[in-house]
């Protein structure tokens, strides 16, 4: 008891916490697009349902991985060396969770481009994909996540419970904002190639990370909000010129 009262007094821990909540809610952008793109392939009925279990078990894994968290620490170290770099569990689960991504955005891409006569610009469904599989995929670019951040955490706190309290409020906007982005990038299909697009750079980071090369999320997420802005411009200036196509008519 009280640790937690020194905790909850020191003004240091509260800034810690505030800066990984903030991180963990930048970090979750990029499975909450992914979470919403996949779901969307869904029947209705089963969206909703399929992003609050597949989010839920991502929070319980998330915490079971603080758990472990002098164990995650261990997967830094270089377990052997290729092309002039010491690869580590880590660097390995990068690559992995980035050809992922690479390779299931690129999927989507094609799948969107190859039958985009076919949908007159409405909702594509992959084909063969059951709520299960979402939420197993769902799980597995989690965990890829989930590490990564832990790993950065540790490195800006030493104490468990604000990471676990960082977590469980970051998956708490994930929850919150999971449905309203899916009804959203529903309403809007240009959305998606943007999406795609977002999921397909950070995939590309993901793996040069493993690799070993620093890619500062900065620039990263700087990036995607200036397309998101731009593409925002667009949906407006389309917006209004159906409102005056029947004047003009």
């Amino acid at each position: 008891m009280d640790y937690f009262l020194a905790l909850a007094s020191d003004p240091a821990a509260w800034a810690a916490l505030a800066t990984l909540v903030v991180m963990e809610v930048v970090l979750g952008i990029d499975n909450l697009i992914f979470i919403s793109i996949l779901t969307n392939k869904l029947p209705p009925e089963h969206r909703d349902r399929t992003q609050k279990i597949g989010i839920g078990l991502a929070l319980i894994m998330r915490l079971g991985l603080l758990g472990t968290v002098a164990l995650i620490v261990r997967l830094t170290t270089p377990n052997f060396e290729a092309f002039g770099h010491g690869f580590s569990w880590r660097d390995l689960i990068l690559i992995a969770g980035g050809v992922f991504l690479v390779w299931k955005a690129t999927t989507e891409i094609h799948h969107h481009v190859a039958h985009d006569d076919d949908t007159n610009g409405g909702e594509v469904k992959s084909a063969g994909i059951t709520p299960m599989s979402a939420i197993g995929q769902i799980l597995v670019l989690d965990l890829v996540f989930s590490i990564d951040s832990i790993v950065t955490a540790v490195g800006m706190t030493e104490h468990i419970p604000i990471m676990f309290v960082a977590v469980i409020a970051a998956v708490a906007v994930m929850l919150f904002a999971a449905g309203p982005l899916s009804r959203f990038i529903e309403r809007n299909p240009t959305i998606v190639m943007l999406a795609l697009g977002f999921l397909l750079v950070i995939g590309m980071t993901l793996v040069a990370e493993g690799f070993g090369t620093h890619v500062p999320k900065g620039y990263i997420y700087a990036a995607m909000a200036f397309s998101a802005l731009v593409e925002g411009l667009n949906m407006l200036a389309r917006r209004k010129a159906k409102r005056r196509a029947p004047q003009g008519g």
